[in-house]
């Protein structure tokens, strides 16, 4: 357990009111998974563990001094071969804050531009014994192989159009933070579905916590018989914004598509962006998220991204708290 908490007990899961240690003596405290890769392979109850651990650890990132050692002596390392700010970030102030030693590595500077292949870089990275590598990567299927390669634990951080696992883990927790639950809620995704491992992570997260998912974007951009995902598919923002509790809006994966799927960004936001219009479509109390980065004027108006609805600031700091779990978990949490 995180040690170093006030008066020196265990910080308390804020949603649940249930302390880390209480939960030890259920037999649910340690993931069963070497390598986190993707959310589709995680159990509700795993998602229930690791989102309770967050939010236990979110005090840390309020004191003064932002450090616990629970990690101390450990080794992480965060491989990324895609530009990343909030992800890349989140994953370096996470392991600091648990005191692991952070060693950050990116394309730009390692020696694939002079040609090694991911499985040299990964073999060379292992033999430097770490505990824990963080990698991000433009190929679908990576952080897999590098699963299947190393001892290490391997959590993916995005991998091509296929997961990004962390990032639905901290949406989910700043839903149920901002909703108390997530079952029964309609949820929207809106956008570039087809190409955003966001979306894919989050469709198999929420409806695997019980809510009703509902996606909207151009038809060119709705993957074929996504519906057998659990999901409801709209083509309109009418259909898709009424009554809706959490509407999660997408930017355009441009580096993604082969070639433009829509005439202009303009054209695009005038049927899919989120403004002071349409957002009425929705419940009173709704939550607007984005994952970031914003094309503010595209998928969103900023009178929406900075508005009271807006939860996006939040979910970069519920980042911090997800990453910190997982980094605590797969290292063994609760002996």
């Amino acid at each position: 357990m995180p040690t170093g908490t006030k008066g020196g007990s265990h910080p308390q899961g804020r949603q649940t009111g249930v302390s880390l240690s209480d939960r030890r003596l259920e037999g649910t405290m340690n993931l069963s998974k070497k390598d986190m890769l993707e959310i589709r392979d995680l159990s509700p109850e795993e998602i229930d563990l690791i989102l309770n651990t967050a939010a236990s650890f979110k005090e840390i990132s309020t004191r003064t001094i932002k450090k616990v050692p629970t990690l101390r002596g450990k080794t992480v390392i965060t491989l990324f071969f895609e530009a990343s700010t909030r992800t890349r970030t989140s994953f370096e102030i996470a392991a600091k804050r648990l005191s692991a030693d952070t060693i950050n590595i990116s394309a730009s500077t390692s020696s694939v531009l002079k040609g090694e292949t991911l499985m040299d870089t990964a073999r060379n990275l292992e033999a430097m014994n770490p505990d824990i590598i963080v990698i991000r990567h433009s190929a679908a299927g990576a952080a897999h192989i590098l699963a299947g390669l190393l001892k290490q634990s391997i959590i993916n951080a995005g991998d091509g159009a296929h997961e990004h696992p962390t990032q639905a883990l901290l949406d989910m927790l700043t839903i149920r933070e901002k909703k108390g639950s997530i079952e029964g809620l309609k949820i929207a995704i809106v956008g570039d579905i087809a190409h955003s491992r966001v979306a894919r992570s989050n469709i198999y997260g929420l409806t695997k916590m019980g809510a009703k998912v509902v996606i909207c974007g151009p038809a060119m951009m709705i993957p074929r018989e996504i519906e057998r995902m659990g999901v409801e598919v709209c083509y309109t923002m009418k259909d898709a914004l009424q009554d809706a509790d959490v509407v999660m809006m997408l930017r355009m994966q441009l580096e993604r598509q082969e070639k433009n799927l829509f005439p202009s960004l303009r054209e695009y936001a005038q049927y899919f962006s989120l403004n002071r219009d349409n957002i009425r479509l929705a419940k009173n109390d709704v939550i607007v998220m984005h994952p970031g980065p914003i094309n503010r004027g595209v998928e969103i108006t900023s009178e929406i991204a900075d508005g009271p609805s807006s939860v996006i600031l939040e979910q970069v700091t519920n980042g911090v708290a997800v990453r910190m779990a997982l980094l605590y978990l797969l290292s063994g949490g609760v002996k």
